[in-house]
């Protein structure tokens, strides 16, 4: 029996996606546009980072063959041949390009249905949806009630928001609502009781996450978004990875996010952390401990909400530098059969238009004591890993995917 540990690079995009032009995101790639930007000097920030993208190890797993594979782009500083373990294309199939439908369908479950999004208007909240919300809280308001960026809206309304106790109320282009309120003055407790209120609420009109904000700060300009953020998820419709490997009283650990995005179910012993780094430590700490058969799943977010929505190119470059100077680390840890297999849900393209997600294929990196090394192309499914997972750890296929071991 052996262990296995999954790793999602949140918004990792490798261009590519057949269907981008649905999405509007025709010709976005993340990892390419991020490589090509620090070969024209676009990346340099003093005391940061400066020159080419530098992924040595990355690019050793098939990073660059992934951007190839996915996209046809030979990107700039990763373009040396891989030298160990698997390396592919993954096909995100599910509806949406959000949290949830990227890591539903690395579970195993593509996402069949249409979620619920909020018109581009302003209100954009049905008045019907707040004013039960108002109702069943006992708020004096709402701010905001519009598409924005979470930074940018907190810096609007924040001092309104400190002065009147009304939560600053958002959506963007996936199927979410967010909810941003100040964790010492409104307190982090209130935030998340009305979060969960307005989870039951928007059930009906299949959104798929509430998310809760919570920020600190006094003034415009001081204010800064915590890490006690919190997600609410609706259920996924079919088992998961998780749920059979919990069935089969397999030991599971969940870092970061995932407990939310799957709404606990299945999640085992979840674990927070801040940062790439902290969640990187929780992972490589949890994976020191687990037992055979078992799978630590995690998330490392900074790219997402730090670089990707902020369309910070040279912190984006900065966050996959780190990460790829900690692969050694992790291949250190690995004992004879284990799987490592690094991944993405969906893309969001520094250097691309707006601030929301991109429709992209993600790579596919898989290594471990005794996996070989070669191509396994583009694979039609995000599915296909949860599948790759089952059969190294010796469990019947499921509904979804095909293993690529």
């Amino acid at each position: 029996m052996s262990r296995a540990l999954l790793i999602v690079l949140d918004s990792v995009g490798i261009g590519g996606a057949p269907d981008a032009a649905r999405y509007d995101d025709e010709g976005s790639n993340t990892v390419g546009h991020v490589a090509l930007a620090c070969a024209a000097g676009k990346g340099d920030r003093p005391g940061l980072r400066s020159g080419p993208l530098l992924l040595p190890n990355m690019v050793a797993l098939g990073l660059g063959e992934a951007v190839r594979l996915a996209s046809g782009l030979i990107a700039p500083g990763l373009d040396a041949q891989p030298t160990m373990g698997l390396h592919g294309a993954g096909t995100e199939t599910s509806n949406g390009k959000d949290t949830p439908s990227g890591h539903w369908e690395i579970a195993g479950f593509p996402v069949d249905f249409e979620w619920g999004y909020f018109p581009h208007a302003e209100p954009c909240f049905p008045p019907e949806l707040i004013a039960e919300f108002l109702a069943k809280t006992g708020l004096p308001g709402i701010l905001g009630n519009r598409h924005a960026s979470g930074t940018e809206i907190i810096e609007e309304f924040g001092e309104e928001h400190g002065a009147s106790g009304k939560p600053i109320l958002y959506t963007s282009a996936d199927s979410v609502l967010q909810i941003a309120a100040h964790e010492t003055m409104f307190g982090l407790a209130r935030l998340y009781e009305i979060c969960a209120v307005m989870r039951e609420l928007t059930r009906s009109l299949a959104i798929g996450r509430v998310i809760a904000r919570p920020f600190i700060g006094e003034k415009r300009g001081a204010f800064r978004r915590t890490a006690n953020r919190k997600d609410w998820a609706i259920e996924p419709a079919e088992p998961t990875i998780l749920d059979r490997l919990t069935e089969a009283h397999r030991k599971v650990i969940t870092i970061g996010k995932i407990g939310d995005i799957f709404a606990h179910r299945g999640t085992g012993e979840e674990i927070k952390a801040a940062g790439n780094a902290g969640l990187l430590d929780a992972a490589l700490s949890a994976f020191e401990r687990l037992p055979e058969g078992g799978l630590v799943f995690a998330n490392l977010i900074d790219f997402d909400v730090e670089y990707g929505h902020r369309r910070d190119v040279p912190g984006y470059a900065a966050a996959l530098e780190a990460f790829d100077r900690r692969i050694p680390e992790i291949t250190a840890r690995l004992r004879p059969g284990d799987l490592v297999i690094i991944t993405a849900d969906h893309g969001n393209d520094p250097t691309w238009r707006g601030t929301d997600h991109t429709r992209e294929r993600v790579p596919i990196l898989a290594f471990g004591p005794g996996i070989g090394a070669g191509s396994i192309g583009v694979r039609d499914s995000l599915a296909d890993i949860a599948a790759s997972l089952l059969d190294h750890l010796g469990m019947m296929p499921g509904n979804k995917g095909t293993s690529f071991l």
